[in-house]
């Protein structure tokens, strides 16, 4: 702990340095902050597209990606708030391109790292805050107080209602200006009272949408402007990304916690005529209490699980999937070759990850629905020994052309 205590001091000098370096003659630019658990790059990225549609000239700041003006600029691998130099450099090319919004997304471990120091909020949004990151944190009560420093620093607070963290950082807040919204209660942002038509097959998305929306009421933006940004709106590179839609379908998501699952695949299931294929692990060096939960909630709505390697870094990937198994019931484990013979719950461990794609795609049918999730956009995997490159995209692209050819 004390050792992370020097580093975050270190971390706030090399911030100031950097604002004191980027941040002279620099125009201040109105900034909404994202953070969450879950629905952070959809929330930002559909703020920001909002914005664009409305005639305003904004740049983003996300996992996958910067946009500033017409540039998109690669953030790094496995990055979602860069480092303090990075950003204000980002900030300096927005300022530079006259952008009147900069949408960024937050995570807790910049907030506590003061990497996101000398940035002024505007607007400080909150998606949900579930169970991850407690290797970092410690408990959920920490990793919520660490998310509400944003709060602290924003001149409007838009949280979530439904989300168990409201009754954490409602105390908190206190003498902050605090606005809710809501798909199930009264707040001050509901479905109803925003007035617009979100589209019905994210139903899964309604409360990242819900923010976004919200959000856009708060700058004032007019609703023909949000209820066309929402016809238009495209979801981020691997977020709910359809990459194959033909007898079959195959989606690539980034979902990789607990909550995540509970949101994407019960939808996916749903509109599945045939059966669901749920393809994931679990990273090393992440909250590894995670784990059983993932396993049960895929098993709650699957009818095939394969278990693989997702940055699995000093552990290996059968004692991480092993953990997994764990919250997995009513389910047959059995070797690959009887995959297609029995019409039951089924379970394959296929650590090899290309393999593992390779074989989900092999055995789907007719109506089937393939969902890899985990992994989203990144290009690279850590499987012990440094980051390799690694692409889910072009995995599934190899798969589909070898089933198409045998």
């Amino acid at each position: 702990m004390l050792v992370r205590r020097i580093k975050n001091i270190a971390h706030g000098v090399e911030a100031e340095l950097a604002n004191a370096i980027y941040g002279f003659g620099r125009k201040q630019i109105p900034t909404i902050g994202v953070t969450g658990t879950d629905g952070k790059t959809t929330t930002t990225s559909l703020i920001f597209h909002i914005l664009k549609t409305a005639g305003f000239n904004p740049a983003m700041v996300t996992t996958v990606g910067a946009q500033i003006g017409d540039t998109t600029y690669e953030t790094g691998l496995h990055t979602t708030t860069p480092s303090p130099f990075a950003l204000q450099k980002y900030i300096k090319k927005a300022s530079d391109a006259n952008c009147d919004y900069l949408v960024l997304e937050v995570t807790s471990h910049s907030l506590d790292q003061n990497r996101t120091r000398g940035v002024d909020f505007k607007i400080g949004v909150l998606t949900n805050i579930t169970h991850e990151h407690l290797d970092y944190h410690g408990t959920y009560e920490k990793y919520a107080r660490t998310k509400g420093r944003l709060f602290k620093r924003s001149d409007i607070s838009l949280i979530n209602k439904d989300d168990d963290s409201y009754k954490l950082l409602k105390p908190l807040l206190s003498n902050r200006n605090v606005l809710t919204y809501s798909i199930k209660g009264p707040a001050d942002y509901t479905s109803k009272s925003v007035g617009i038509k979100f589209p019905g097959e994210y139903d899964f998305n309604y409360e990242n949408f819900l923010a976004a929306v919200s959000t856009a009421e708060i700058l004032g933006i007019k609703k023909e402007m949000v209820q066309k940004a929402l016809e238009t709106f495209k979801f981020p590179k691997g977020r709910q990304e359809i990459v194959y839609d033909r007898d079959f379908r195959v989606i690539i998501d980034f979902a990789h916690t607990p909550n995540s699952f509970e949101r994407i695949l019960p939808t996916l299931k749903k509109n599945t005529k045939g059966r669901l294929i749920h393809i994931f692990g679990a990273a090393s060096k992440r909250d590894a209490t995670k784990r059983p939960l993932m396993g049960h909630a895929s098993a709650s709505h699957s009818d095939i699980i394969i278990l693989t390697a997702e940055d699995s870094r000093n552990e290996k990937v059968l004692d991480i999937n092993t953990q997994i198994k764990l919250g997995i019931t009513g389910f047959e484990e059995i070797d690959t070759e009887e995959a297609i013979q029995k019409n039951k719950k089924l379970l394959f461990e296929i650590s090899d990850r290309a393999r593992a794609i390779e074989f989900a795609v092999s055995i789907a049918q007719t109506g089937d629905t393939v969902a890899i999730t985990g992994k989203g956009h990144e290009q690279s995997m850590n499987l012990g020994h440094g980051e390799i490159p690694w692409s889910d995209h072009e995995a599934v692209e190899k798969a589909i052309k070898l089933k198409l050819t045998s």
